[in-house]
């Protein structure tokens, strides 16, 4: 059966009759504009064709159940007239959990649910599963409850939510593409002011997804040593060009070039990263438009040297996985897309040379590391939506 005929059947099996309504959320892939969020900057995910769906009905009391399919039927519940906390033994449903107790937060009523979740976003891997959940988890309860709430609130809701309640201090960016996307492109989004653009995906090519089955570590300790080292950047290049400076988003590439050997090193670094990174991503955008594929490739190869080399959030794994893509055949660009320190490449692949791309990308990865990595051509998706 497809998914989501599957999961209606399941659901009527768990609580004895059809769900109401089923929502979807998909997962995202950032296509180049790495580590540039918490710095002003620009960034350019997609959604891609791996979702979370929630199939659900109302109760006539305040209680919401969960069972998730991908954890062996779990099951969590909670009362919406009773301070709700997060779960230590079903850490998976504080997501839905933390999106309730964000709504009710704000004034909205909700009603009690019965929630069956699926989804087949690699958890851990990097491509926002728990973004997916909590925008889906956010539908869910919008469509349900009959609340007023658009595309846009709804991600900074659930980006509260993963901040506050979660207590992950994420970026909106995960959230945003889930809840906004436009099928068939990318988005470009101002992280200072959430202005957004839709880019239409140049043609002729794939965007494939190669998961290291290397799981991210160091994340949380590096990311807050590169945030502040992101902040001192600041305020030494403030001082050194003269004028304000909120953050690296308003240094240019020149400015940076006339200062940087005044830097600490590893200051000027992670500055010469961000402020890169930035341009690359505007040049992505410009390339993009023009269908320009070899140009947008190399954009992508420029950015995965400058988070291996300056931001230094690579490691063995991802490297490798970059290093074997580039022989192949067809492959105009490669790079690792998310945090760092594992997790997933995003790559750019002629449509004629995808099927010899996974199969031999597969085959000398698993030679090199012993590891059997997960890879997958995707489509753009739209956002999230009631989709039954």
């Amino acid at each position: 059966m497809p998914p989501l005929e599957t999961l209606r059947h399941t659901f009527i099996q768990l609580f004895g009759s059809a769900p109401q309504k089923i929502a979807r959320a998909p997962g995202r892939v950032n296509l180049i504009g790495e580590h540039t969020d918490y710095n002003d900057g620009f960034v350019l995910p997609m959604a891609i064709d791996r979702a979370v769906l929630i199939a659900a009905r109302p109760r006539t009391d305040r209680i919401v159940r969960m069972i998730a399919l991908d954890f062996d039927n779990a099951r969590s519940e909670f009362s919406l007239d009773a301070p709700i906390t997060r779960d230590a033994a079903d850490k998976w449903s504080d997501y839905i959990r933390g999106v309730a107790w964000a709504l009710q937060a704000r004034g909205f009523a909700l009603p009690g649910l019965d929630l069956a979740i699926h989804g087949d976003v690699p958890i851990g891997s990097g491509l926002s599963s728990s973004a997916a959940l909590e925008v889906c988890a956010a539908a869910t309860f919008i469509e349900l409850g009959r609340l007023e709430i658009g595309k846009l609130e709804t991600a900074r809701l659930c980006q509260h939510a993963e901040n506050e309640f979660v207590g992950v201090k994420s970026g909106i960016m995960d959230q945003f593409i889930s809840a906004l996307a436009r099928a068939d492109h990318a988005l470009l989004v101002d992280c200072r002011d959430l202005a957004y653009q839709n880019v239409l995906l140049p043609r002729g090519a794939r965007i494939i997804i190669c998961d290291t089955l290397k799981r991210r570590g160091l994340v949380d300790s590096e990311y807050n040593t590169r945030r502040a080292e992101c902040e001192a950047a600041v305020r030494l290049l403030a001082a050194k060009l003269g004028k304000p400076i909120r953050a690296l988003r308003d240094v240019s590439v020149e400015e940076l070039a006339r200062c940087e050997n005044a830097l600490p090193p590893v200051v000027a670094k992670r500055a010469r990263h961000v402020i890169t990174e930035n341009a690359r991503v505007l040049n992505a955008v410009a390339a993009a438009r023009r269908d320009d594929l070899a140009v947008f490739g190399a954009l992508m190869d420029a950015s995965h040297a400058s988070l291996r080399d300056d931001y230094q959030v690579s490691c063995a794994e991802l490297d490798a996985m970059v290093e074997i893509a580039r022989e192949e055949r067809g492959c105009l660009g490669a790079r690792l897309t998310g945090a760092g320190f594992g997790g997933c490449t995003v790559n750019l692949v002629e449509v004629n040379a995808v099927d010899a791309f996974i199969s031999n990308v597969a085959r000398d990865y698993h030679a090199r590391t012993g590891l059997t990595p997960q890879i997958f051509a995707c489509r753009a998706m739209a956002g999230a939506g009631v989709v039954v």
